[in-house]
């Protein structure tokens, strides 16, 4: 749906700093002044950003995903609506951003008991994401699905993802075993020319394929086909959520004032915080459409940040790390520890202004001042109620946070808030001159796990893993 440039203001998601300012932490918060001292700071991140947009050899081609893909979309569409008329169940078959994407956007978007509704009230078909190579899991998920009438959507770039094509070639033997073509069952989202899934697609005779392009990372692809095929399938508008990220980099682009630009003003103050100490940045949205934003932004703000050398080669050892909570349920497990416990945080509320329900509170149990003060309210103004207290408590413990606020939650304003924080951690890594976009440390339990199982190559380190097993003086 293409929308107003009215429309798109009212959906516009907002940033609220007041909790992070002196003004309102008193020595625990940030003055004007100090928060000024990072002025060339960001824009030298906004400027390195901007001046890279695009290039697939920094990996940084996920800038244009909202602009390039008006072909592939139309493509997807075609395929999702072919999806949906044949098969009555949608499994997603990868790990990271392969899973995390799709995991995410299906539960921001869809009801929150998509599978249990009748056919006749889902817009597609029954939807899995295996993201674990826990046997248990695959086996359980084998109890509830009919291969027959499946359809697995195989993510990988290079078609050497131990775990994803490990799931492959369970599944690949399964329908091979009934009888079930695999080309007829599979699509594959993958590299353009290179890697294994291209070679089985042509050993296969042409497995319907989407290409995750070069310039896009894992933790960057949920707006190309590796999240935008799971959506469109599920009945998500992709257009929609396309348009929301285009509209945030459009408020973004132009400005390296991070006043003006709320996924830079949004970098700036993490990286003050994490200059000051704040080793740990929690993620908090108060709404259940929202708690897999967290899970998403984790594997972002982790993997791209946690580094040990700069791009000019000085050690460093930077990064902040994530925690996942949801609003209103970890105010009874986590919040206590966030008001009371050490000064090493900052809190990220996501914050939503119109749920799709407000759910009235009846009146009842008038003889109990406990429980009638809540009858005649909803539970929206109980939720939202709640997200300013545990706000309003933070902060007057001296405790670091701010709110992000999404009008109402919709593909317009998942695609702004995905784009915020995409651009966020760009700009985050600009500042500590990192690489933002490798992830080496990921390597190494890779080829850990290639030398362990024998892979071919690697018998050096599998040499070194026997003989660092576990010293049974060490083991009680």
């Amino acid at each position: 749906m293409k929308m107003t440039e009215e429309q798109r203001k009212a959906m516009r998601i907002t940033v609220d700093y007041t909790n992070m300012t002196d003004k309102y932490l008193g020595d625990k918060g940030y003055s004007a002044k100090q928060l000024d001292s990072y002025k060339y700071t960001a824009k030298v991140a906004h400027e390195y950003v901007t001046d890279n947009r695009g290039k697939d050899e920094l990996f940084m081609g996920w800038t244009e995903l909202p602009y390039n893909q008006k072909e592939i979309v139309a493509d997807i569409l075609e395929t999702a609506k072919a999806v949906r008329k044949k098969f009555e169940y949608f499994v997603v078959l990868g790990i990271g951003g392969s899973a995390l994407g799709p995991t995410m956007a299906f539960n921001a978007l869809c009801h929150l008991h998509y599978n249990d509704l009748p056919k006749s009230k889902r817009k597609g078909p029954k939807f899995f994401v295996e993201d674990n190579v826990d046997p248990v899991r695959m086996k359980e998920l084998l109890d509830i699905i009919d291969p027959a009438k499946t359809c697995f959507n195989v993510i990988s770039k290079s078609g050497a993802t131990s775990e994803t094509m490990a799931q492959y070639l369970i599944i690949s033997d399964i329908l091979k075993a009934k009888g079930l073509s695999i080309k007829d069952h599979m699509i594959f989202t993958t590299d353009a020319s290179r890697g294994n899934l291209v070679k089985i697609s042509k050993e296969l005779g042409g497995v319907k394929s989407y290409i995750l392009p070069d310039g896009v990372g894992g933790r960057f692809s949920q707006l190309c086909p590796v999240g935008l095929l799971p959506a469109a399938v599920l009945g998500i508008d992709i257009k929609t959520l396309l348009q929301g990220a285009a509209y945030m980099d459009k408020l973004c682009r132009g400005s390296h004032d991070f006043r003006k630009n709320p996924a830079l003003l949004c970098a700036t103050l993490q990286y003050a915080a994490m200059k000051d100490g704040k080793n740990i940045g929690v993620l908090m949205p108060y709404s259940d459409n929202l708690r897999y934003v967290s899970d998403w932004y984790a594997q972002l703000w982790a993997e791209s940040l946690g580094k040990n050398v700069t791009l000019d080669k000085k050690p460093c050892n930077v990064g902040q790390t994530p925690v996942k909570a949801l609003g209103v349920t970890d105010q009874h497990s986590q919040v206590q520890l966030y008001t009371e416990g050490p000064y090493d945080k900052v809190v990220t509320f996501l914050s939503v202004t119109s749920y799709k329900e407000k759910t009235p509170i009846p009146h009842g149990c008038e003889n109990i001042p406990d429980v009638s003060f809540l009858g005649g309210h909803t539970m929206e103004e109980l939720i939202q109620a709640e997200n300013k207290a545990t706000a309003y408590a933070l902060t007057k413990a001296g405790r670091l946070n701010y709110t992000i606020t999404l009008p109402e939650v919709n593909e317009f304003t998942l695609g702004q808030l995905l784009f915020l924080f995409e651009l966020q951690t760009a700009y985050a890594g600009a500042m500590f001159n990192i690489d933002t976009f490798n992830q080496p440390g990921v390597e190494a339990g890779k080829k850990a796990t290639f030398a362990l199982l024998g892979k071919h190559g690697y018998e050096a380190q599998k040499e070194e893993l026997d003989q660092a097993d576990s010293d049974p003086a060490y083991v009680v």
